[in-house]
């Protein structure tokens, strides 16, 4: 196993970011940073970033941890997961979250518990075809200038990836902004994100087989 005993610790990052902050505990704003870019919705005046806390003693669990937890190791596939699937196969599920404020936004989850950092050797390559796939169908839609792609999993354990259909020419909401922007935008009519939805599956269908909106 490679050695990464000369690699920085989280002490010592911690350590130098907090050498920088103020006696309050703040940062300084880098306003030549994202502020200072037109697509950043906030105004500067009195913008101020919260003091750090101090390092915490380890991760926090997540849900699904332990695989035998795992909504997917469950005798039914959970209602929230189980009403809101876009498209499916064997292997795959992409599901629509309906309370976002955006023209779409769905998670692409395995049926087999895995993260990121292990999806087994047979799902990896079918992984990326799928990304490419709900990516370019996301972007067919006419109301969404580009798809985004992020991955946290700060919260489940369960591999999901979150897939954002950027609102068409609303350039202010370009890059890693649009989630700021998003909280505050009106709520979209869940027929009109089924709409753009089964739009999206049938192109996977087309695309890659499976089968598709669990509510058509």
């Amino acid at each position: 196993m490679t050695d990464i005993s000369g690699l920085e610790t989280a002490e010592d990052f911690n350590a130098r970011v907090m050498a920088a902050t103020d006696d309050e505990g703040r940062l300084t704003v880098a306003v030549e940073e994202m502020p200072g870019w037109d697509i950043f919705p906030f105004e500067l005046d009195s913008l101020r970033i919260k003091p750090l806390q101090p390092l915490a003693e380890a991760e926090p669990a997540r849900r699904g941890e332990d695989p035998a937890e795992c909504w997917c190791n469950q005798d039914e596939v959970p209602a929230r997961i189980a009403d809101n699937v876009v498209w499916s196969n064997e292997r795959w599920l992409v599901t629509l979250d309906h309370q976002m404020r955006l023209p779409l936004a769905c998670n692409l989850l395995p049926r087999e518990h895995c993260d990121l950092t292990d999806v087994p050797d047979h799902l990896s390559g079918e992984m990326g075809r799928l990304i490419v796939a709900i990516s370019a169908a996301i972007e067919e839609l006419p109301s969404v200038g580009r798809s985004q792609l992020a991955k946290y999993g700060d919260g489940g354990a369960h591999l999901h990836l979150f897939f954002f259909g950027r609102p068409d020419r609303m350039l202010q909401l370009r890059g890693s902004p649009l989630l700021d922007w998003e909280e505050n935008l009106p709520a979209v009519p869940l027929e009109v994100l089924r709409a753009n939805a089964a739009y999206v599956a049938a192109r996977l269908v087309e695309r890659v087989g499976g089968s598709g909106p669990a509510w058509a």
